[in-house]
Formats: structure tokens, C-alpha cells, sequence
């Protein structure tokens, strides 16, 4: 799993989207003005902390998760149930991390007791190591939301971004999935996300005919999410750097980007795909405007329990607030390192990880 596939952020305050009343814009910076805000209804939650694959743009190859480092980086089932009962009242649980999900082996368990719970249950997977039965475990279990990452049309060039993967298995898998869905008369919500990189770009339009041909109706594009700027970078990190600034569409002229995009939305609408794209804007959005809400809205927990502002950070080793299951998940929430970060945000100086994230800067 990405960075950049961890896109799913909380529902934004009423001026981050669209044209904002004055109105609007008052609520967002009084809510931002509250170092310690409610526990939110919107939680993210890391099952695995390691990953079958080694894809280009994502950080967890970086991490001493797992194998061979350790043991298996699992979240155990009981310290899941223990964090999504911290949080109260949970109306959405988006259960992924930079891991793939599906490698947990109780991973649709803990779907199905969330759903129960009345929690809309989402997930990212990279489809890798799905089967017919998972595909049934997977409309069976009361997932609402399937997060496909797919990033290129043709398997040499998937095969290059995603490390470890094989296109046609991916590409199969994905025709289970849908099939599942139609024989069980699901409604579980399949998307297909791509990372948008210089690499890529030339096969946006035909990854929008490749997911239509499958059946899949809506897809996601994003840039890179992070250019792992922050000086606090920890060393092993430095390789996410280099590959960012060669990958990003930060320098990419403009007309090659609006001919992609063109080209992209025309074979949508040909194929009835609710097409997604990113601003054309490279550039950092206007510094008065109001920039996030993650750490208001939402709360990003890593397998070990580790407090994270938010998916865009990744990995608790750049930085983080506490561990929610040794000491409780509100003692962190309202704890000093989230109250510090949050006063941070809500003003001018924004930590160096936050002005490095392509969400912050309006881009994403």
C-alpha cells in the first residue's frame, strides 16, 4: 500500500471544499481553534504494518516491520477491538495502512465485527494475493468500500511501479471481486485508485478504458502524496526523496498535463466512469485558506497502536503522539503532542511534515 493510496481523508470542514460563506470560514477556524476537539467519528486503522510488494513510491519498504526484521507486523484482533471501543461512537473505519490489509489473516473478522457495529468498514488492497473465496470473504463481510490500486494499463509498466506484483493475476483477481458482487447482488462500492507520476502519465486514458472493461464504474487519480521534505527525515527515508523529486509532476508543463487529463475525461465519459482527477495546479493553494482538519476530524493508528496525524505521514517513525494501546485511546488524543500539532496547524507555522504534504499545500 501507498502513501498516495491513503488518500480517503475525514469529511472536510465546510471551507476546504468548494465556495465557503464567511460563515463557513469562521466555524472552520473556530474548530481549529480547539486543541482538544471531540473524539473523532472517523478513524483509520493500520491491521499490518509490512507488505508483500515493494512499490516504487511507497515508504513501507523503508520500515523495520516484519519479516526479516521481526515478526509478523499484525495487529492483533483483540487490540483492534480494543481501539475501535476507545473511540466511541465510530461512523467510519477505513481499515488500511502503508501494509497490504489482506495480509492479516483475520482481516475480514475484523470487517465483519466493525460492520456489526453499525461502522462503515473501507480497505485499499493491492489485489495481490486474493483468491475466489477472498473475493466471496470480501462481499460477505460487510465491507462497504474496495480501494483497487492500479497505476498503469500495460503489465510491464504495473509490474515496474508495483515491485513483487503480476499483472495478469491482479487484473484476474479484480474480475473475481466483480463477480462476486454481481452473483451475491452487493453493494459494496469498488473504486480503482491511481498514483499519477511522470512514468505514468501517458496511460491515463487507457487505464480508464482497462477499469470500465472490468466493470468498475468510478476511479481516483492523485499525485505523489509527500515529498518527504521534512529535515527530520529519518535516513532510511532518504531513498523516497530522490524518487519524488524524479517522479513528481511538480515541473511538468502544464500542456502535457491538460492534454492527459482531456484525453482521460473523454474516455470516461465514452465509458460511463466517474473520473476523479487532480488540480492542474502544481503550486501551493493560497496560505490563508484553510488547509486540513485531520487531526480535528480524524485519527491514524499504526498496527503497534502508534498515533499518527494523519495517512499522509505513513509511518510513526517520521512522528508521533503516543501509543493508543498502552496508554488509552483518549489520554493520546488529548494528550500534549497532539494538542502542540494541532495549535501548530490551526497557525502559521505548520510542522515541517505538514508543509511537505501535497494535502496541506492544496494539490492533492
Amino acid at each position: 500500500m501507498t502513501l498516495a493510496d491513503l488518500a480517503p481523508h475525514p469529511s472536510p470542514l465546510p471551507s476546504s471544499q468548494g465556495e465557503a460563506s464567511a460563515s463557513d470560514a469562521g466555524e472552520a477556524r473556530a474548530y481549529r481553534r480547539q486543541s482538544m476537539p471531540p473524539l473523532p467519528r472517523f478513524v483509520q486503522i493500520e491491521p499490518v504494518g509490512q507488505c508483500n510488494l515493494r512499490c516504487q513510491m511507497c515508504a513501507v519498504q523503508f520500515r523495520k516491520d516484519g519479516p526479516p526484521h521481526g515478526p509478523l507486523a499484525f495487529l492483533a484482533f483483540d487490540d483492534f477491538k480494543r481501539l475501535v471501543e476507545g473511540f466511541g461512537d465510530i461512523d467510519e473505519l477505513q481499515l488500511q495502512g502503508l501494509g497490504e490489509p489482506t495480509m492479516h489473516p483475520q482481516f475480514f473478522e475484523m470487517v465483519a465485527w466493525a460492520s456489526a457495529r453499525g461502522i462503515r468498514v473501507s480497505t485499499n488492497s493491492n489485489l495481490t494475493l486474493w483468491s475466489e473465496r477472498r473475493a466471496r470473504q470480501c462481499v460477505e463481510s460487510g465491507l462497504s468500500a474496495l480501494h483497487v490500486s492500479l497505476d498503469a494499463a500495460t503489465p510491464a509498466l504495473y509490474e515496474r511501479i508495483r515491485r513483487g506484483a503480476h499483472f495478469p493475476k491482479v487484473m484476474r483477481n479484480l474480475r473475481r471481486v466483480m463477480t462476486a458482487r454481481r452473483a451475491c447482488g452487493s453493494a459494496l462500492h469498488v473504486r480503482v485508485v491511481t498514483v499519477l507520476m511522470r512514468q505514468n502519465l501517458h496511460e491515463l486514458p487507457a487505464i480508464v478504458r482497462l477499469v470500465s472493461a472490468e466493470g468498475v464504474r468510478d476511479m481516483f487519480v492523485q499525485y505523489l502524496c509527500h515529498d518527504f521534505e521534512e529535515h527530520s527525515l529519518p535516513d532510511e527515508y532518504r531513498p523516497m526523496r530522490d524518487f519524488v523529486h524524479g517522479q513528481t509532476l511538480d515541473e511538468m508543463p502544464r500542456e502535457a498535463l491538460v492534454a492527459a487529463f482531456e484525453a482521460a475525461r473523454t474516455e470516461a465519459a465514452r465509458c460511463d466512469v466517474n473520473l476523479r482527477l487532480p488540480t492542474l495546479e502544481r503550486r501551493a493553494a493560497d496560505a490563508s485558506a484553510p488547509r486540513c482538519d485531520w487531526p480535528w476530524r480524524g485519527a491514524y493508528v499504526s498496527y503497534r497502536g502508534d498515533a499518527m496525524p494523519c495517512c499522509m505521514v505513513g509511518t510513526p517513525d517520521r512522528i508521533n503522539f503516543g501509543n493508543m494501546l498502552e496508554q488509552g485511546v483518549l489520554r493520546v488524543w488529548d494528550g500534549a503532542g497532539y494538542r502542540r500539532f494541532r495549535e501548530q496547524l490551526a497557525g502559521d507555522e505548520p510542522s515541517p511534515i505538514c508543509r511537505s504534504c501535497s494535502l496541506y499545500r492544496g494539490i492533492f
